[in-house]
């Protein structure tokens, strides 16, 4: 845990302890307790790895108003807390942006930046976008739109009453891709639940305020950005790889990476980014 004025930030930590030092950028919504597949990969990768609760998840204090570049105060503080000088950032989903920010904001500082089905910035402006729209264009979606001009938070309580419900009839924490053979189911494990109470039960108001900042602009512009990225999208993640062409566009350095799967990676694509970080 590290406090940032009169904010709490909590974090987790893993792998070698004389690992190259990271900070990694959780989804939207999700928090720091990572799954035992990303644990593994992080705990072979050969890096040290910070993963802190953005403000109004797991237990780290609510930031209303906070746009995407807020989260380099928090990734400096966490860095400056294990005495990191230099450090590599990434992010999944929606920690893309923010991982994005600390590679923009903090060109000293960061090494490498990766990011994993990231969105990109979105267009609110006009009226509510049509499912049409929404197919053709990941910038134009309804979620978006409606942080801006709506409210979310009653569409996010039925998702997490939907999931939650779910998981108690019996189903696999992380749902199956198509195809794919599901998990076991995620009441039978403690830990499981834990992670799913804390990103669906506890508290939406992370889950709000990452969406409102995506929604407005992010404080900084992704053609700032100089330090090596690499952007990563599954085969089967069609959304996000419309997001990466917009991304790629702004960033004609940036690596585009590719692997089998959805937007969820596999555990061997997870290594892969990980072992990204670790070039020099």
């Amino acid at each position: 845990m590290v406090r940032v004025g009169n904010r709490m930030i909590l974090y987790s930590i893993h792998g070698a302890e004389d690992g190259l030092p990271a900070v990694s950028f959780g989804g939207t919504p999700s928090t720091r307790w990572k799954r035992p597949d990303a644990l593994a990969a992080i705990e072979s990768s050969g890096l040290r790895v910070a993963s802190p609760d953005r403000p109004g998840y797991g237990g780290s204090t609510r930031w209303a108003g906070r746009t995407v570049a807020s989260a380099v105060e928090d990734a400096v503080a966490v860095a400056d807390a294990l005495g990191w000088d230099r450090f590599a950032i990434t992010g999944g989903s929606g920690g893309g942006p923010h991982a994005l920010a600390c590679a923009a904001l903090l060109p000293d500082r960061v090494t490498r930046c990766a990011v994993i089905g990231s969105n990109a910035p979105p267009i609110v402006d006009g009226p509510e976008p049509t499912e049409e729209e929404e197919l053709a264009d990941p910038r134009r979606n309804r979620t978006s739109w409606l942080a801006v001009h709506g409210d979310l938070r009653p569409g996010f309580e039925e998702t997490a009453r939907t999931i939650m419900a779910a998981v108690e009839a019996g189903g696999p924490e992380i749902p199956p891709q198509p195809g794919e053979v599901p998990g076991p189911p995620a009441r039978e494990s403690s830990e499981a639940m834990a992670r799913l109470t804390a990103t669906f039960v506890t508290s939406h108001d992370g889950w709000l305020d990452d969406h409102v900042a995506f929604a407005t602009p992010w404080g900084f512009s992704l053609g700032d950005i100089r330090v090596p990225v690499s952007l990563w999208h599954g085969s089967d993640d069609e959304r996000a790889g419309k997001s990466v062409d917009i991304l790629a566009a702004a960033m004609p350095h940036a690596e585009r990476k590719y692997y089998v799967g959805g937007h969820i990676p596999p555990t061997n694509a997870y290594r892969e980014l990980l072992r990204w970080l670790t070039l020099s």
